[in-house]
């Protein structure tokens, strides 16, 4: 069976200049992650993780070498076209949620829909399907402020999903969520990646890297180690431990 390349990365390096300084945030990454994979990207802080993010992300562009997503070159795109890319192709999850506190769940998933031009009537309905998919069917009409942390991280998830995106991109995801609520969000993102989706889990939580099938480990803006998961932690092994 052919594996199939949704991201490539050739020869990429992200340098900015800080006062008279160049800071070296990523050094010559050559990197594939395939479809349906579960990836985790570990490193400590100052590691270039972050700068990864963005660069995957398509928020960032390289200072040298090539992006490629799904096959076209990103890497050398303009800001509005990254934008078109962004809002197509990858589903962001956030660590502080960054939901519209003003606006209910079935609004916040509706957003990335409307960039995409797509129809009142199916805007709602694919929102209205996803959110029923994360287990929020009876809390569309809630504003942020009155559902928890995990609810709010599930309309985040959803409004990540809404669009059926290429990759989903969640960064720290369990950072703002206790143990328990944590340990829920994993479970629904081993659902998705399930149902065939590709996800990249940003984190510099061991336990939460374990859940993925391959850790990426980076240190000063370089990959130390990109390796299967040998010991991969599902919600089942939570459950059965409790049990």
């Amino acid at each position: 069976m052919i594996k199939e390349e949704v991201i490539q990365l050739l020869h990429i390096s992200r340098f900015f200049q800080v006062g008279t300084e160049v800071v070296k945030a990523l050094v010559d990454i050559s990197l594939n992650i395939y479809r349906n994979e579960f990836v985790a990207l570990m490193g400590p802080s100052g590691s270039g993780k972050s700068t990864m993010m963005n660069l995957l992300g398509c928020l960032d562009t390289s200072t040298s070498g090539s992006y490629f997503l799904n096959g076209i070159d990103v890497s050398k795109m303009s800001d509005n076209e990254l934008a078109e890319v962004r809002n197509k192709e990858i589903g962001f999850i956030f660590q502080t949620f960054n939901l519209l506190p003003r606006s209910t769940a079935l609004d916040n998933v509706i957003l990335p829909l409307i960039y995409a031009g797509i129809s009142k009537q199916r805007r709602i309905q694919m929102a209205k399907e996803t959110l029923t998919e994360v287990q929020l069917g009876d809390r569309m009409n809630h504003k942020p402020n009155e559902l928890s942390g995990g609810q709010r991280q599930r309309v985040a998830v959803a409004r990540a999903l809404v669009n059926k995106p290429s990759i989903v991109l969640a960064d720290e995801p369990t950072g703002n969520l206790d143990s328990k609520t944590s340990i829920e969000i994993m479970g629904l993102l081993e659902e998705i990646h399930r149902q065939g989706n590709t996800i990249i889990v940003v984190t510099h939580e061991e336990d939460i890297a374990l859940h993925a099938h391959r850790i990426i480990r980076m240190i000063d803006g370089r990959i130390a180690s990109d390796e299967k998961n040998s010991n991969i932690i599902t919600v089942k092994d939570y459950q059965n431990t409790t049990v």
